[in-house]
């Protein structure tokens, strides 16, 4: 009985207790986001131990004795507010309180640490969970942390995304370059490269990231040209006192390292080649073949951050950032390379590549905040990129070729001496305006693109019976091979892009369950190539090469005209001067041009807190043409192709909220998917292993396919670092577009629309957790995991026209899906040290095989082996001024390879070779 007595006073004593507290609540938002809710901002009672922080949507509650006090909001480079509290027992008072940036601090790292703010991975969470369309994203923070260096690194990180190692090619659910889009601040951006829809994703570093979105569900400001995702590049940005940083480091690959690297004559060090302006025929003439020494393969790399901010009246502030980074890397690859469609046309099993490649990268930005309704900015990237390449294949002398003259099935040599060097500028201004009192946003941009994509100066030799030049006998030497005049020659191409493309859209809050978007999308592209070559004729057949490191000692001005004549396709004003010994004309040219305009319109209808359901529709008028005179075209084919459409294309992103934190989404969308200039244009291009060219006929009826898109995902957002979601996907593609090799000798690659429907199934994982948290819940161990699985399926169908295709299969899987695709990633941050906190990084990714070309008639398709890879990342932050950082990267170091499935020899193995693994160090100081 005395035990019953005690407990029931407790428990009235516990409960009295309780009702002399009253509760504070309320809501903080940023006035530097456009009042966007503000996570993480400190919330404390003046002179007490009561405090707490907002949580993921800005929410903060304080349970306080009744009494009067003054309540404090804080949060990192902006104004602390005080404002006075009386707190009465049993109620709830409500204070939302608006935050914003402070003028004039003093502490230089206050505000950059705001502004990382919105790097984070729990900021671009809670970004996740309040937008409608289902999108993901990875922020500088987790960049860093990671090591990653570029935007390609970044997006294979995201559930469903997987990219080629070796290659900038990004895979989204399956589906590649053609149905990807990428923007940066909402703008288009431009392809540095012929054979790809997008820009290199590489030639993004971080340094230049704020973070990097993709959207796998369409919605209607999208252009209508969407079938696996967009993926947005938002540039950096700062608002601060000033900053300077500076970052050097160097490495090695173990491939790579000990190497003899050659790279091509007349090319810089910093990746820039001199001689664009210098016609074709004189550097021929006065240039040599022989590549030279490139120095000892040691990556290095250095870059400088700066940043400052000017505060003005009026709320007025004028923000700079720029960067400017240069580096420089070394590939070794080495095994077989062989070209077989029906038959083993040529054969290298001992190949060698050397390529030296250089990133030169310079980013400037102004922000002119000119008051809290009104902001500009203004972007201009300039982005240098340069792979210098140096391939000898057969260097055994065991290479065969089945058109060989002398001997075909040995001692067939090629050196292939290439560089490529892609000049990117991207000029960008955006603006933000909200009109009275916050009912009517602006938001604009425009954007002008070149591209100087260059091809100068290829050479390609090729001899027979390379195997006499190993036998240590002077007398019996390696002749060349000459069964036509380009089997020996100087290659010349040259790419011009210009693009405009501008966005507009007036947002309505019309009340607070109803907000309307009215948008334009508008975009004008052109395409201008030209290409030229040079071929050796020589003028005794069967000419023989005493040495094979010394080309130079006969394609000289003393041999010409004498020992060998040069030809092209398209002498000047013939017959009247002919081909031979002459500078010539074009020999292959093509002009495209792009024009897209869309209009659209989206309402955002929140019937309840519960509930946000936003349908759209989009009107996209789309015209492509494309104008080519090329050698070896059918003399009936008109030379041109245009497409008209107009596009109706209706979407809907429904979400709704379980709790809180978990949210259940839904959309629909009907997109489409169109054809790009590499697609539709019939020039071949001629490599080693391959070549690939394009179909004009893609532009006739029908000019686009057709894609149904239907997403079903489930968000748990656990903490405010902490994710669980699970997504089931399915795509319609009508008349799918697939790159198909020929069942012929020549095994060229062209694309078709070879099947009537394509469908895609999949499923996505996605788990983030914290393992350990130290006393002040601040995260020591944390892992991520994602998980895709996709079931695809086209069906085949024969195609006439000025290209023809069969097959003998009525269904295959879809061109570059892997079934399966895995990220995962382990962190690793002690946080018991005062002045030193390292953070050590595993990260893994691996995608299963996937179809890399379809084969036609009886051949097998190209098979893209999967691959695993594992990197370790060990940065050290010292002091305030100092890291120091650590990276081995490709650890598993797995065979690249790619087979021809179902010869009449079985699997055939295409090219193989290993990558080697990268290990570096850097250091980074802060002035």
């Amino acid at each position: 009985m005395k035990k019953i007595i005690l407990i029931l006073i407790l428990a009235v004593s516990q409960f009295s207790f309780a009702q002399s507290k009253g509760t504070v609540k309320g809501l903080l938002t940023d006035k530097e986001m456009n009042n966007e809710a503000l996570p993480f901002a400190n919330v404390f009672i003046k002179d007490t131990t009561i405090g707490t922080t907002s949580d993921i949507d800005g929410l903060y509650s304080l349970s306080i004795p009744e009494g009067n006090y003054t309540i404090i909001f804080s949060f990192i480079g902006y104004k602390t507010i005080e404002k006075p509290l009386t707190i009465k027992a049993g109620e709830t008072t409500t204070i939302n309180q608006v935050m914003s940036a402070e003028e004039g601090v003093a502490l230089e790292e206050v505000e950059v640490k705001a502004v990382t703010t919105r790097e984070k991975a729990s900021a671009l969470l809670l970004d996740q969970k309040k937008a409608v369309v289902i999108k993901e994203s990875i922020g500088a923070e987790e960049l860093a942390t990671k090591g990653i260096s570029d935007a390609a690194g970044a997006v294979a990180k995201i559930s469903g995304v997987s990219k080629q190692e070796g290659s900038s090619n990004v895979y989204v659910r399956g589906l590649g370059d053609r149905y990807l889009n990428t923007t940066m601040n909402g703008l288009s951006l431009p392809s540095n490269d012929i054979n790809k829809k997008n820009i290199n994703l590489n030639l993004f570093p971080s340094d230049i990231i704020q973070n990097v979105s993709i959207s796998k569900a369409y919605s209607s400001n999208f252009y209508g040209d969407f079938a696996a995702g967009n993926v947005d590049i938002t540039s950096k940005e700062y608002k601060g006192n000033g900053f300077l940083t500076a970052n050097v480091s160097s490495g090695i690959n173990t491939r790579a390292a000990g190497e003899n690297f050659k790279k091509s004559e007349g090319t810089g060090y910093f990746g820039y080649y001199n001689r664009f302006k210098h016609n074709p025929f004189a550097v021929v003439l006065s240039h040599g073949i022989d590549p030279v020494d490139a120095g000892e393969p040691i990556n290095t790399s250095i870059g400088i951050n700066a940043g400052k901010s000017f505060d003005f009246e009026n709320e007025s502030r004028l923000s700079f950032f720029g960067t400017v980074s240069f580096e420089r890397g070394f590939k070794y690859r080495e095994g077989p390379l062989v070209n077989y469609t029906n038959v083993a046309k040529k054969e290298f099993p001992n190949a060698k590549e050397y390529e030296y490649s250089t990133a030169t990268t310079a980013m400037a930005s102004a922000i002119y905040r000119i008051n809290s309704d009104h902001k500009l900015k203004y972007t201009s990237l300039f982005l240098n990129n340069s792979s210098d390449e140096v391939g000898y294949y057969g260097t055994e002398g065991l290479g065969k070729n089945r058109d060989a003259q002398l001997d075909t099935d040995k001692g067939f040599y090629q050196m292939n001496v290439q560089y490529n060097q892609d000049l990117i500028f991207v000029n960008q201004l955006v603006g933000e305006h909200t009109i009275e009192e916050e009912k009517l946003k602006l938001t604009w941009g425009i954007g002008y693109n070149n591209v100087f994509a260059h091809e100068p100066d290829r050479k390609r030799i090729s001899l027979e019976n390379y195997h006499l030049a190993l036998d240590n006998d002077p007398n019996t030497n390696p002749s060349f091979y000459n069964n036509i005049v380009f089997d020996n020659q100087r290659y010349f191409q040259k790419i011009i892009d210009e693009e405009l493309n501008s966005r507009i859209n007036l947002e309505y809050k019309a009340s607070d369950k109803l907000t309307w978007n009215f948008g334009y999308n508008g975009r004008i592209k052109t395409r201008d190539f030209t290409n030229i070559r040079y071929g050796y004729d020589f003028i005794n057949s069967n000419q023989e090469v005493t040495d094979v490191n010394n080309f130079n000692s006969i394609f000289n001005i003393e041999n010409f005209g004498n020992l060998y004549n040069t030809e092209v396709f398209n002498g000047i004003n013939p017959p009247t001067f002919g081909s031979t010994n002459l500078p010539g004309l074009d020999e292959n040219t093509y002009s495209g041009e792009l024009r897209v305009y869309a209009g659209y319109v989206s309402a955002a209808i929140t019937p309840n807190e519960k509930w946000t359901i936003v349908p759209g529709v989009r009107l996209e008028s789309f015209n492509q043409d494309i104008s080519y005179d090329l050698i070896n075209i059918n003399p009936n084919d008109a030379k041109f192709r245009e497409a008209n459409e107009t596009f109706i294309l209706p979407s809907l992103n429904t979400k709704y909220a379980l709790t809180d934190n978990q949210n259940l989404r839904f959309t629909f969308s009907k997109t489409v998917s169109v054809p790009e200039f590499k697609e539709v244009t019939p020039f071949l291009y001629e490599g080693i292993g391959e070549s690939v060219g394009g179909n004009p006929d893609l532009l006739n009826d029908p000019s686009f396919s057709e894609v149904y898109n239907l997403d079903i995902k489930y968000e748990w957002f656990i903490t405010r670092d902490e994710l669980l979601s699970f997504s089931a996907f399915t795509k319609q593609i009508h008349n799918p577009i697939n790159l198909v090799v020929a069942n012929d000798a020549s095994g060229n690659q062209r694309y078709f629309r070879s099947g009537d429907k394509a469908e895609v199934y999949g499923v996505e994982l996605e788990a983030r957790k914290n393992l350990i948290l130290n006393e002040d819940e601040q995260t020591q161990l944390s892992a991520g995991f994602n998980f895709t699985y996709m079931h695809t399926k086209q069906d085949l169908k024969d195609v006439a026209g000025l290209y023809s295709v069969s097959f003998n299969r009525a269904s295959d899987e879809l061109q570059g899906a892997s079934p399966i695709l895995v990220n995962a990633n382990i962190n690793y941050s002690p946080t018991n040290f005062e002045n030193y906190k390292p953070i050590a990084s595993l990260v893994f990714s691996y995608f299963s095989d996937r179809i890399d070309a379809l084969g036609s008639g009886q051949l097998g398709n190209i098979i893209e082996k999967g691959i695993p890879v594992l990197d370790f990342v060990w940065k050290n932050k010292i002091g305030e001024d100092w890291e120091l950082n650590f990276s081995a990267k490709n650890l598993l170091d797995p065979s690249i390879k790619r087979i021809r499935e179902n010869t009449s020899i079985g699997d055939v193995t295409l090219s193989e070779y290993k990558l080697g693994m990268n290990l570096g160090l850097g250091l980074t100081y802060k002035f």
